[in-house]
């Protein structure tokens, strides 16, 4: 398997490609634990079953309930990142520590977040795919990750 800095998660999703871009430099832990899963199949089918119009996109769980996770939780690396449109970030409960494999995409600001949640990438291809991404909470008939692959920077 190629390094996190020269490769990025490509996400088929049934509203289109999604690409993004990793960002060891920030998140070395995250970043390898999220090739880790996709390398697996382990997002392949995930939908995404929270999505808050003017917020995020959150996926990750294979459950589809919020409640679900590979069963392995990360330490934080928080960073001044800021969490701007585009951005990818580690959901979590309230305890700093148990991020594990649910992420969000940011569909605009949310700089209230910022070194409260691991940012561990960055959309740089299908933006506008993310936008078309059903919205609810919980989402009914969820648009979902069809597979996630790794692929050449």
């Amino acid at each position: 398997m190629a390094d996190a800095n020269t490769e990025k998660l490509r996400l088929e999703t049934t509203k289109g490609v999604v690409v993004i871009a990793f960002r060891p430099d920030l998140a070395p832990g995250h970043v390898a634990r999220i090739r880790e899963l996709a390398a697996s199949g382990f997002y392949d089918g995930v939908p995404f079953h929270r999505v808050i119009d003017g917020f995020m996109a959150q996926t990750g769980d294979p459950t589809g309930t919020g409640t679900g996770g590979s069963g392995k939780k990360l330490r934080a690396e928080f960073s001044r990142e800021p969490h701007v449109r585009g951005a990818v970030s580690m959901a979590r409960a309230n305890d700093p520590n148990s991020g594990d494999s649910q992420f969000f995409i940011v569909f605009a600001d949310a700089t209230f977040l910022d070194n409260k949640y691991t940012v561990w990438g960055k959309v740089v291809e299908g933006m506008e795919n993310v936008d078309k991404i059903k919205r609810g909470e919980p989402v009914r008939d969820p648009d979902k990750i069809i597979k996630a692959t790794l692929v050449p920077a």
